[in-house]
Protein backbone atom coordinates (compact mmCIF):
# COMPACT_ATOMS: atom_id res chain seq x y z
CA UNK A 1 0.00 0.00 0.00
CA UNK A 2 1.13 3.48 -0.82
CA UNK A 3 2.29 5.58 2.13
CA UNK A 4 -0.09 7.60 2.44
CA UNK A 5 -3.55 8.99 -0.10
CA UNK A 6 -5.95 11.35 -0.35
CA UNK A 7 -8.76 10.85 1.13
CA UNK A 8 -12.31 12.30 1.64
CA UNK A 9 -14.73 12.42 4.28
CA UNK A 10 -18.32 13.51 3.83
CA UNK A 11 -20.04 14.48 6.79
CA UNK A 12 -18.38 16.50 9.73
CA UNK A 13 -20.51 14.80 12.80
CA UNK A 14 -19.35 13.11 15.03
CA UNK A 15 -18.24 9.87 13.36
CA UNK A 16 -16.98 11.41 9.92
CA UNK A 17 -14.77 13.99 11.57
CA UNK A 18 -12.94 11.11 14.10
CA UNK A 19 -12.93 8.86 10.70
CA UNK A 20 -11.29 11.45 9.31
CA UNK A 21 -8.83 12.00 12.22
CA UNK A 22 -8.18 8.02 11.96
CA UNK A 23 -6.71 8.11 8.37
CA UNK A 24 -5.52 11.96 8.98
CA UNK A 25 -3.09 10.05 12.27
CA UNK A 26 -1.91 7.36 9.63
CA UNK A 27 -0.20 10.24 7.02
CA UNK A 28 -2.89 10.62 5.07
CA UNK A 29 -4.24 14.04 3.54
CA UNK A 30 -7.81 14.29 4.58
CA UNK A 31 -11.05 16.41 3.14
CA UNK A 32 -13.13 16.84 5.74
CA UNK A 33 -16.51 17.91 3.72
CA UNK A 34 -20.06 18.95 5.36
CA UNK A 35 -22.88 20.65 3.44
CA UNK A 36 -22.40 23.23 6.36
CA UNK A 37 -19.27 24.39 6.33
CA UNK A 38 -19.68 25.30 10.24
CA UNK A 39 -20.16 22.98 11.26
CA UNK A 40 -16.61 21.27 9.39
CA UNK A 41 -14.95 24.26 11.20
CA UNK A 42 -16.72 22.90 14.63
CA UNK A 43 -15.25 19.59 13.79
CA UNK A 44 -11.80 20.82 13.16
CA UNK A 45 -11.83 21.79 17.02
CA UNK A 46 -13.46 19.04 18.48
CA UNK A 47 -11.05 16.68 16.98
CA UNK A 48 -8.02 19.38 18.49
CA UNK A 49 -9.86 18.70 22.11
CA UNK A 50 -9.97 14.79 20.93
CA UNK A 51 -6.46 14.64 20.63
CA UNK A 52 -5.30 16.59 23.70
CA UNK A 53 -7.00 14.25 25.28
CA UNK A 54 -5.65 11.43 23.93
CA UNK A 55 -1.84 13.08 24.71
CA UNK A 56 -2.66 13.77 28.68
CA UNK A 57 -3.46 10.01 28.73
CA UNK A 58 -0.59 8.87 26.83
CA UNK A 59 -2.32 7.85 23.87
CA UNK A 60 -1.13 9.82 21.05
CA UNK A 61 2.66 11.30 20.92
CA UNK A 62 2.66 15.12 21.31
CA UNK A 63 5.09 15.80 18.61
CA UNK A 64 2.63 14.37 16.31
CA UNK A 65 -0.34 16.08 17.24
CA UNK A 66 -0.24 19.34 15.01
CA UNK A 67 1.06 17.26 12.64
CA UNK A 68 -2.25 15.32 12.09
CA UNK A 69 -4.21 18.06 12.78
CA UNK A 70 -2.67 19.96 9.65
CA UNK A 71 -3.07 16.94 7.59
CA UNK A 72 -7.25 17.56 7.85
CA UNK A 73 -8.60 20.46 5.66
CA UNK A 74 -12.46 21.25 5.74
CA UNK A 75 -14.91 22.94 3.61
CA UNK A 76 -18.22 22.43 2.22
CA UNK A 77 -17.43 22.15 -1.91
CA UNK A 78 -17.47 19.05 -3.00
CA UNK A 79 -14.96 19.54 -5.85
CA UNK A 80 -12.50 19.07 -3.25
CA UNK A 81 -12.95 15.16 -4.01
CA UNK A 82 -11.77 15.62 -7.64
CA UNK A 83 -8.30 13.73 -6.45
CA UNK A 84 -9.23 12.07 -3.51
CA UNK A 85 -8.02 8.07 -3.86
CA UNK A 86 -10.51 7.28 -1.19
CA UNK A 87 -13.97 9.17 0.00
CA UNK A 88 -15.92 7.76 3.06
CA UNK A 89 -19.25 9.00 3.56
CA UNK A 90 -20.46 9.48 6.79
CA UNK A 91 -23.83 10.84 6.46
CA UNK A 92 -27.79 11.14 8.18
CA UNK A 93 -28.71 7.65 8.18
CA UNK A 94 -31.61 7.76 5.31
CA UNK A 95 -31.10 6.30 1.74
CA UNK A 96 -32.20 8.95 -0.16
CA UNK A 97 -30.33 11.61 1.28
CA UNK A 98 -26.92 9.01 1.26
CA UNK A 99 -27.57 8.45 -2.51
CA UNK A 100 -27.48 11.98 -3.92
CA UNK A 101 -24.46 12.63 -1.65
CA UNK A 102 -23.28 9.30 -3.75
CA UNK A 103 -24.38 10.85 -7.36
CA UNK A 104 -22.75 13.96 -6.49
CA UNK A 105 -19.22 12.24 -5.17
CA UNK A 106 -19.83 9.88 -8.75
CA UNK A 107 -19.40 12.96 -11.20
CA UNK A 108 -16.73 14.47 -9.51
CA UNK A 109 -14.17 11.72 -8.31
CA UNK A 110 -11.87 9.94 -10.62
CA UNK A 111 -12.92 6.86 -11.79
CA UNK A 112 -10.04 4.33 -9.75
CA UNK A 113 -11.65 6.32 -6.28
CA UNK A 114 -13.00 3.93 -3.94
CA UNK A 115 -16.27 4.74 -2.52
CA UNK A 116 -16.56 3.56 1.06
CA UNK A 117 -19.94 4.07 3.39
CA UNK A 118 -20.23 4.52 7.16
CA UNK A 119 -23.84 3.00 7.23
CA UNK A 120 -24.32 0.99 9.66
CA UNK A 121 -28.02 -0.55 8.62
CA UNK A 122 -28.58 0.30 5.15
CA UNK A 123 -28.03 -2.62 2.19
CA UNK A 124 -24.62 -1.68 0.02
CA UNK A 125 -26.09 -2.86 -2.88
CA UNK A 126 -28.78 -0.56 -2.44
CA UNK A 127 -26.38 2.39 -1.80
CA UNK A 128 -24.67 1.47 -4.44
CA UNK A 129 -27.58 1.50 -7.37
CA UNK A 130 -27.25 5.44 -6.61
CA UNK A 131 -24.15 5.76 -8.69
CA UNK A 132 -23.01 4.72 -12.50
CA UNK A 133 -22.62 0.92 -13.42
CA UNK A 134 -19.24 0.97 -13.62
CA UNK A 135 -18.36 2.61 -10.31
CA UNK A 136 -20.21 0.04 -8.33
CA UNK A 137 -17.15 -2.53 -8.83
CA UNK A 138 -15.15 0.08 -6.41
CA UNK A 139 -17.64 0.72 -4.11
CA UNK A 140 -18.56 -1.11 -0.40
CA UNK A 141 -18.98 -0.18 2.90
CA UNK A 142 -16.79 0.37 5.49
CA UNK A 143 -18.48 0.92 9.29
CA UNK A 144 -16.78 2.22 11.66
CA UNK A 145 -17.75 2.10 15.76
CA UNK A 146 -18.58 5.00 17.85
CA UNK A 147 -16.44 6.78 19.35
CA UNK A 148 -14.72 6.01 16.02
CA UNK A 149 -11.25 7.61 17.29
CA UNK A 150 -11.31 4.90 19.68
CA UNK A 151 -13.14 1.89 18.76
CA UNK A 152 -10.78 -0.73 16.72
CA UNK A 153 -13.93 -2.90 14.28
CA UNK A 154 -14.52 -1.84 10.89
CA UNK A 155 -17.03 -3.85 9.26
CA UNK A 156 -16.37 -4.41 5.09
CA UNK A 157 -18.98 -4.94 3.97
CA UNK A 158 -18.94 -6.17 0.05
CA UNK A 159 -22.29 -5.06 -2.37
CA UNK A 160 -23.51 -7.71 -5.22
CA UNK A 161 -20.95 -5.70 -7.73
CA UNK A 162 -18.27 -5.16 -5.26
CA UNK A 163 -15.43 -6.77 -6.79
CA UNK A 164 -12.82 -8.45 -4.90
CA UNK A 165 -9.98 -6.35 -5.28
CA UNK A 166 -11.80 -3.66 -3.75
CA UNK A 167 -12.74 -5.31 -1.05
CA UNK A 168 -8.76 -6.25 -0.46
CA UNK A 169 -7.80 -2.77 -0.71
CA UNK A 170 -10.56 -1.65 2.03
CA UNK A 171 -9.30 -4.04 4.22
CA UNK A 172 -5.63 -3.27 3.51
CA UNK A 173 -6.35 0.21 4.16
CA UNK A 174 -8.29 -0.25 7.29
CA UNK A 175 -5.47 -2.15 9.06
CA UNK A 176 -2.70 0.18 7.60
CA UNK A 177 -4.76 3.11 9.58
CA UNK A 178 -4.87 0.64 12.94
CA UNK A 179 -8.18 -0.89 13.25
CA UNK A 180 -9.18 -4.34 12.95
CA UNK A 181 -11.26 -4.85 9.84
CA UNK A 182 -13.58 -7.83 9.37
CA UNK A 183 -15.78 -8.73 6.39
CA UNK A 184 -19.61 -8.96 6.49
CA UNK A 185 -22.25 -10.38 3.93
CA UNK A 186 -24.04 -7.55 2.64
CA UNK A 187 -27.53 -7.68 4.74
CA UNK A 188 -29.20 -5.00 6.42
CA UNK A 189 -27.84 -4.46 9.81
CA UNK A 190 -24.73 -6.45 9.18
CA UNK A 191 -23.22 -8.43 11.83
CA UNK A 192 -22.55 -6.15 14.25
CA UNK A 193 -25.71 -4.06 14.60
CA UNK A 194 -28.32 -6.99 14.28
CA UNK A 195 -26.47 -8.24 17.67
CA UNK A 196 -26.39 -4.87 19.40
CA UNK A 197 -29.92 -4.08 18.88
CA UNK A 198 -31.33 -6.96 19.65
CA UNK A 199 -29.74 -6.83 23.12
CA UNK A 200 -30.74 -2.95 23.14
CA UNK A 201 -34.40 -3.92 21.96
CA UNK A 202 -34.62 -6.68 25.22
CA UNK A 203 -33.04 -4.11 28.08
CA UNK A 204 -35.32 -1.25 26.66
CA UNK A 205 -38.05 -4.44 27.50
CA UNK A 206 -36.39 -4.91 31.05
CA UNK A 207 -36.89 -0.86 31.72
CA UNK A 208 -40.44 -1.01 30.75
CA UNK A 209 -41.64 -4.53 32.93
CA UNK A 210 -39.96 -2.96 35.30
CA UNK A 211 -38.02 -5.41 36.10
CA UNK A 212 -34.81 -3.10 36.30
CA UNK A 213 -33.97 0.30 36.22
CA UNK A 214 -31.38 1.59 33.26
CA UNK A 215 -29.17 2.13 36.19
CA UNK A 216 -29.40 -1.03 37.12
CA UNK A 217 -29.28 -2.86 33.68
CA UNK A 218 -25.51 -0.54 32.83
CA UNK A 219 -23.91 -2.13 36.23
CA UNK A 220 -25.47 -5.04 35.43
CA UNK A 221 -23.91 -5.28 31.97
CA UNK A 222 -20.77 -3.44 33.23
CA UNK A 223 -19.97 -5.73 36.12
CA UNK A 224 -21.77 -9.00 34.84
CA UNK A 225 -21.31 -9.50 31.68
CA UNK A 226 -17.82 -7.09 31.50
CA UNK A 227 -19.01 -4.52 28.76
CA UNK A 228 -16.83 -1.31 28.90
CA UNK A 229 -19.96 1.05 29.01
CA UNK A 230 -23.72 -0.53 30.06
CA UNK A 231 -26.10 -0.23 26.66
CA UNK A 232 -27.85 2.92 28.00
CA UNK A 233 -24.96 4.91 28.07
CA UNK A 234 -24.12 3.69 24.85
CA UNK A 235 -27.92 4.33 23.16
CA UNK A 236 -27.18 7.94 24.85
CA UNK A 237 -23.85 8.43 23.54
CA UNK A 238 -25.09 7.30 19.84
CA UNK A 239 -28.14 8.94 19.74
CA UNK A 240 -31.61 7.42 20.36
CA UNK A 241 -33.16 8.98 17.02
CA UNK A 242 -30.44 7.37 15.47
CA UNK A 243 -31.09 3.84 16.92
CA UNK A 244 -34.59 4.30 16.33
CA UNK A 245 -33.98 4.94 12.50
CA UNK A 246 -31.82 1.36 12.68
CA UNK A 247 -34.59 -0.04 14.48
CA UNK A 248 -36.84 0.45 12.02
CA UNK A 249 -35.08 -0.85 9.46
CA UNK A 250 -34.25 -3.86 10.86
CA UNK A 251 -37.65 -3.94 11.69
CA UNK A 252 -38.87 -4.15 8.12
CA UNK A 253 -35.86 -6.59 7.23
CA UNK A 254 -36.58 -9.12 10.09
CA UNK A 255 -39.56 -9.03 11.16
CA UNK A 256 -40.96 -8.77 14.93
CA UNK A 257 -37.85 -9.44 17.03
CA UNK A 258 -36.95 -5.97 15.64
CA UNK A 259 -39.87 -4.26 16.65
CA UNK A 260 -38.45 -0.88 18.26
CA UNK A 261 -39.69 -0.79 22.10
CA UNK A 262 -42.26 2.13 22.87
CA UNK A 263 -39.72 3.39 25.78
CA UNK A 264 -37.58 4.26 22.98
CA UNK A 265 -39.81 5.96 20.72
CA UNK A 266 -41.47 8.07 23.82
CA UNK A 267 -37.59 8.99 24.30
CA UNK A 268 -37.42 10.58 20.59
CA UNK A 269 -41.04 12.22 20.65
CA UNK A 270 -39.90 13.78 23.71
CA UNK A 271 -36.79 15.20 21.99
CA UNK A 272 -34.61 12.72 24.60
CA UNK A 273 -32.07 12.25 22.02
CA UNK A 274 -28.84 11.44 24.29
CA UNK A 275 -25.86 13.33 25.16
CA UNK A 276 -26.10 15.62 22.17
CA UNK A 277 -29.82 17.25 23.72
CA UNK A 278 -27.98 16.89 27.58
CA UNK A 279 -30.92 14.24 28.21
CA UNK A 280 -31.72 10.64 27.21
CA UNK A 281 -31.96 7.63 29.59
CA UNK A 282 -29.84 9.95 31.20
CA UNK A 283 -29.21 13.47 31.82
CA UNK A 284 -25.74 15.12 31.15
Amino acid sequence: MESSKKVGVIGAGMMGAEIALCFAAAGNEVKLLDCESGKALEAKQRLTKVLERSVAKGRFDHEKKDATLDRISVGSDMNALAEASVVVEAVFEDLTVKQEVWRLADSICSDGCLFASNTSSIPITLLAAGVEPHRRERFLGAHFFSPAWVMKLVEVIPGLETADEAAEEMMALCLYIGKSPIEVRDVPGFAVNRILHAMWIEVNRLVEEGVASPEAIDIACCQGLGHPVGPHALMDLTSNDLNLRVQQILFNAYGERFRPRPGLKQKVDAGHLGRKSGRGWFRY
